[in-house]
């Protein structure tokens, strides 16, 4: 049996997040342009502990426990956290020999609860290209309507490709 864990994040995980960060094959998801340097990483990494209300942002590792092991298999992320609107988007990393097994969708559950009952946000929106459908599915599982098409949005290798954006409103709040 396996578990899903959401952690904060620890200086033994700048390894992985150097190698994830720096796989130019996915920075057109987080407009990534450049590479990030391994110090640049530890200090995200030892300035992760600061305030939500003022880094606008929060990054967890998403731990997979089975068999009384346990690894980092991704990352959550609340980005563009709004306290006076009570809305933040979220995106969610899951390493591609761990995808389709339903850890994304539990550390996704996982992110909702914390955002919707620790922070009490209102919203969470998230941004999917077009023709990811794994991700879109994945998102509309968690209720998350498509709100949305920014059409011709992210230039990909010569492409122009559409953006959905998707959003959740808390049912209690």
């Amino acid at each position: 049996m396996s578990t899903i864990l959401l952690r904060a994040l620890e200086p033994s995980d700048v390894d992985l997040l150097y190698n994830w960060e720096n796989d130019a094959s996915i920075w057109h998801l987080s407009n990534t342009l450049t590479p990030f340097s391994r110090f640049a990483l530890e200090q995200y990494v030892m300035n992760s502990h600061e305030d939500l209300f003022t880094t606008k942002q929060l990054r967890l590792m998403i731990d997979l426990v089975e068999n009384d092991q346990t690894r980092s298999i991704g990352c959550v992320d609340l980005f563009d956290f709004d306290p006076i609107n009570k809305r933040a988007g979220v995106g969610i990393l899951v390493v591609k020999e761990e995808r389709g097994k339903g850890h994304a969708s539990e550390a996704l559950e996982l992110m909702i609860k914390y955002a919707f009952k620790r922070l009490r946000l209102h919203q969470l929106y998230s941004n999917v290209l077009k023709g990811q459908q794994a991700s879109l599915d994945l998102f509309k599982k968690k209720k998350f309507e498509v709100i949305g098409i920014k059409k011709q949005w992210l230039l990909v290798e010569k492409e122009w490709i559409d953006e959905y954006i998707l959003q959740l409103i808390n049912p209690e709040n």
